[in-house]
């Protein structure tokens, strides 16, 4: 009789659904296998099926890691599923509370997501209990935005750009700060700081590439970065491919009278130390996506096109200079939508 009663218990225990902590990568192998589940999180980017409750949000024990290393964290696992069509991009990531909040843009559409603190567990939207007592609100608060800062002013602006090499946002950003760079050359000092390589080897190379021209070439590297936009990156983004962008880069280099091999040179010895820095002054600027641009220390969020940026640096100027009286071309690009 005791048996039968096991028995029975062990098959209740079988068809009882999982509720709680569910590791990102036994939660990967669960949407390879399950259509449904992958079809769901194609439509919705449902990233998560459970909720955790619990002291510090659970998670794998391992410490608490930043907000953007778990905002890379998840676009990793995203990016890693061949169920998945399409390449999802990182708009921001931020500490909030007991969790980190990462916003994913999929398909034109932007879809939070939370991880626990030490980025191991997904986490449905998560429902603070203390807050609905006290309100009687069953919608959980939604965080509060921070205000926008004023850029200060200085006789000679500094202007970074934080981008991705081969992020398609980040691209369309550089191509009209090239634009504004060339005409305020000397006016204000212009930066790109290339920051991440989320897309592989092709693009850790071509980030290397342009903090090498930076450091050797600085005068030129507008210029170059105005070629690789129009040249480099429709031709070896589609492709993917790291002698595509190795030999298009020499080309390009060889075109503007860059030395190319110098710069491929510092590339091999040089190349992982520069872009260790950028990083490291990324993390520092709290900067969370590509593009971000930063002038006098201050996020700028201006429409991506040449004249908007010419206004929003123009304005950094105790006395602009006369080359801001000038016109520049696609006044009506694209807006500040989208970030890898």
């Amino acid at each position: 009789m005791e048996d039968k009663k096991l028995k029975e218990y062990a098959k209740k225990e079988e068809k009882k659904e999982d509720v709680v902590e569910i590791p990102v990568g036994k939660y990967l192998k669960g949407v390879r296998k399950n259509p449904w589940v992958a079809s769901t999180f194609v439509l919705g980017l449902l990233l998560v099926l459970v909720l955790i409750f619990g002291v510090g949000g659970g998670g794998s024990g391992e410490g608490v890691v930043n907000a953007d290393e778990a905002g890379q964290k998840v676009l990793s696992f995203i990016n890693s599923n061949p169920e998945i069509t399409g390449e999802a991009a990182l708009v921001s990531a931020e500490q909030d509370g007991n969790f980190h909040r990462v916003i994913i843009n999929y398909q034109g559409q932007e879809v939070p997501v939370y991880t626990t603190l030490d980025g191991g567990f997904l986490i449905s939207n998560p429902i603070s209990l203390e807050e609905m007592e006290d309100s009687g609100d069953s919608q959980p608060a939604q965080p509060s935005q921070p205000s926008a800062q004023e850029i200060s002013k200085s006789d000679k602006p500094v202007v970074e750009l934080y981008v991705w090499s081969y992020c398609p946002y980040g691209v369309q950003a550089q191509g009209p700060l090239a634009e504004v760079a060339l005409l305020l050359s000397g006016k204000a000092d212009f930066e790109a700081v290339m920051y991440h390589d989320g897309h592989g080897a092709y693009e850790t190379q071509q980030n290397k590439i342009q903090a090498c021209i930076q450091k050797f070439d600085k005068e030129n590297y507008w210029d170059y970065a105005e070629g690789f936009v129009t040249d480099i990156y429709p031709k070896c983004g589609a492709s993917r491919d790291i002698e595509c962008d190795k030999t298009e880069s020499i080309n390009l280099m060889d075109s503007l009278g860059i030395d190319s091999s110098e710069v491929m040179s510092c590339v091999e010895s040089e190349g992982d130390s520069l872009i260790s820095a950028h990083v490291e002054r990324a993390r520092s600027k709290g900067v969370q996506g590509s593009p971000t641009l930063i002038i006098n220390g201050v996020k700028a969020n201006v429409a991506r096109n040449a004249e908007a940026y010419k206004a929003a640096i123009c304005s950094a100027f105790n006395e602009p200079p006369e080359e801001c009286s000038k016109t520049l071309s696609g006044s009506a690009a694209a807006a500040p939508a989208g970030n890898c």
